[in-house]
């Protein structure tokens, strides 16, 4: 099949596409209607048919699939493995949705998941979907304050918790900080429901806490039918940081999203039932609900949750479980890659990896050091992907279950059906020609899989995503370019642009500059202010080798810059530090750099992954830059 009919037909007879692809799904009662779009920019897709994520992703392949492995929980924070069937799936969920109906949960109602990335945070998503409830999964570890946020939006029933989660072997006492965010929430849920690990003690509220464990014997041969839910109702919650403001709820359907994921899994992935897909992506992340939880099990194939360090106990850990179960697709993230870069290739090379055919990369620019190391060291098609937490599936990719085309280092490549992307002047707010750049925008309306508005509150939905232009375009809020072959490369956010004397520069452009270095593991650019120039690029990187010359380095670094990007791109200062302060998601804390630069207080930081890492940042600004103009 040819990527450019196959995508083609999804732009130019949308109804007939995607009445095709929503075969794949099963629906209780089928759509009376493709696509309605009386309301821009408001979308409804499948109109009237009733389908249920669990069940897809559950149920239906009892029959043929019973015995095959659904999900693998592998945990090198606690030194286990937890194999479910689909079979054995299906009776965890069952049992976890009694749980939930017992204490009063149904149709509609909101649960928040605040858990670790294991098997029991699937299990509750999986329950909740069964029985209609929408969730509202929280990164687990997110602080008291940002929590409380999340409650007092979603306003949930119930609130599931463990009693811990772990992080390089340090122990994070969940319940504690459930505790905080409760007495901080104006709409606190009438119970929390915990999930024990045996990690840390528990102390709980009479009244309103409960341990799942007694729950689980009582409901141990429960059956609980579907709820068929319309295709449009609420399927889940997912919030975005909320670095600026109150955290946007994204919503999601139920029919839109089954029928996107169905087509991504064989389409983009190039994985089918009885195959293997390892995400190692957490669970609270848009890549978790998609690609670790609903997608693979949608399509009948097993899927890997990890939890647990890509160097822990060993940097072959992700080699050996692909090695171990077969794996066929991986899906990870470029900073990943960058943790493994600075490690010894033959920790990869050790394990027999015939079975893996691809790895996928999202989350942040894949740039091309990166790309060139792990394509030469894992000798597979390295593909990056583009996507928002808002789009839940990917915007730009290449598909090897159509035709891989080429790879283009730095480009995560064409359109994913559906997608009329533009690229669009921020100024004049028209198309840019191609080596342009512009601002990166979708011709409603959205495909399915999309969020379908912010969670009770469309206003902000029309002007968070369909202000920005005359024409209402969705914005994306990205930098891109478009080559004369139709590749799209992203340039980082329009809000991560630095403006040196009237030159506006994007951030990835001279990262991806430093990156060339052969000495630099990672490297985050920043502006700075300056009285004369407006704004400066500084740069602060990590080395391959801790005790190279770090000054010499530096020194390197600013010459490569101005001859590969120009004198105005040439950084102010350079600063060499050990690690850089990223999130527990793997994503660089460039708005904190800044505000350290600039003497100002970094904000929050309750995502940080290692502290360390930001005192070091801090140190290296008190000692100064070990290159600078």
């Amino acid at each position: 099949m040819q990527y450019e009919d196959f995508y083609r037909r999804s732009i130019e007879s949308p109804e007939e596409f995607w009445a095709e692809q929503a075969q794949a799904i099963h629906w209780h009662v089928p759509p009376q209607e493709i696509l309605d779009y009386s309301n821009p920019p408001f979308r409804k897709w499948f109109v009237g048919g009733q389908t249920n994520l669990c069940y897809n992703a559950v149920d239906r392949h009892l029959e043929e699939r019973g015995d095959q492995l659904a999900l693998v929980g592998w945990s090198t924070e606690t030194d286990s493995v937890r194999e479910l069937t689909f079979r054995e799936l299906h009776r965890e969920v069952n049992t976890f949705a009694a749980a939930l109906c017992s204490l009063g949960v149904g149709k509609g109602d909101r649960v928040v998941i605040y858990m670790p990335h294991t098997v029991d945070a699937a299990i509750a998503m999986l329950a909740c979907a069964r029985i209609g409830a929408v969730h509202s999964v929280v990164f687990g570890g997110f602080a008291a304050h940002n929590l409380a946020l999340r409650i007092d939006d979603a306003q949930p029933k119930v609130l599931v918790c463990a009693d811990a989660g772990s992080r390089g072997g340090k122990v994070i006492p969940f319940k504690p900080l459930v505790d905080e965010a409760l007495a901080r929430a104006q709409h606190p849920p009438v119970h929390v429901l915990v999930v024990s690990r045996d990690l840390a003690e528990v102390s709980l509220q009479p009244g309103r806490d409960l341990v799942y464990a007694p729950l689980r014997e009582i409901h141990a041969d429960a059956e609980v039918p579907v709820e068929w839910l319309e295709s449009n109702e609420p399927s889940y919650i997912l919030y975005t940081s909320g670095t600026t403001g109150k955290p946007k709820g994204v919503q999601r359907d139920v029919g839109g999203y089954a029928v996107a994921l169905a087509l991504s899994m064989w389409s983009i992935y190039d994985v089918r039932a009885g195959q293997v897909m390892f995400s190692t992506s957490d669970i609270g992340w848009v890549v978790g609900h998609s690609y670790n939880v609903y997608g693979p099990l949608i399509a009948g194939a097993t899927s890997i949750l990890y939890e647990g360090l890509p160097t822990s106990p060993d940097p072959g850990i992700w080699w050996k479980i692909c090695e171990r179960y077969g794996v066929r697709t991986m899906f990870s993230s470029p900073t990943a890659v960058r943790v493994l870069k600075k490690q010894d290739p033959e920790w990869l090379r050790r394990h027999d990896l015939s079975k893996l055919q691809y790895l996928f990369l999202a989350g942040e620019p894949l740039d091309e050091p990166t790309a060139d190391w792990i394509t030469s060291a894992l000798g597979k098609p390295v593909i990056d992907n583009y996507w928002q937490t808002e789009t839940g599936w990917p915007v730009l990719t290449l598909m090897p279950g159509v035709e891989l085309k080429q790879v283009k280092l730095g480009s995560p490549g064409l359109p994913s059906p559906g997608y009329r992307l533009r690229v669009i002047d921020e100024t004049t707010g028209e198309d840019v020609g191609p080596g342009q750049k512009g601002v990166l925008a979708i011709q409603p309306p959205l495909p399915p899989g999309c969020l379908t508005t912010v969670w009770g509150n469309d206003d902000r939905f029309i002007a968070s995503y369909f202000s920005h232009f005359r024409e209402q375009l969705y914005s994306s809020l990205d930098w891109a370019i478009r080559d004369e072959d139709g590749y799209t490369f992203i340039l980082g956010r329009t809000d991560d642009v630095i403006n040196v004397a009237g030159h506006r520069l994007g951030t990835r452009e001279i990262e991806e500059s430093v990156s060339s270095h052969p000495a630099v593991a990672e490297a985050a650019v920043i502006g700075v202010h300056d009285e004369i120039k407006g704004q400066v690029p500084v740069v602060f990187a990590t080395l391959r080798q801790a005790d190279g010359d770090a000054a010499e380095t530096a020194c390197q670094m600013m010459r490569t810059v101005t001859e590969q990007l120009g004198a105005v791109a040439r950084p102010s200062r350079v600063y060499v530090v050990g690690a850089l302060p990223k999130t527990r998601s793997g994503k660089l804390l460039r708005r904190s750099l800044q505000a350290l630069a600039e003497h100002r207080d970094p904000g929050d930081l309750s995502t940080l992954d290692d502290p360390n890492a930001l005192e070091e940042v801090k140190r290296a600004l008190e000692r100064g830059a070990d290159a600078g103009n």
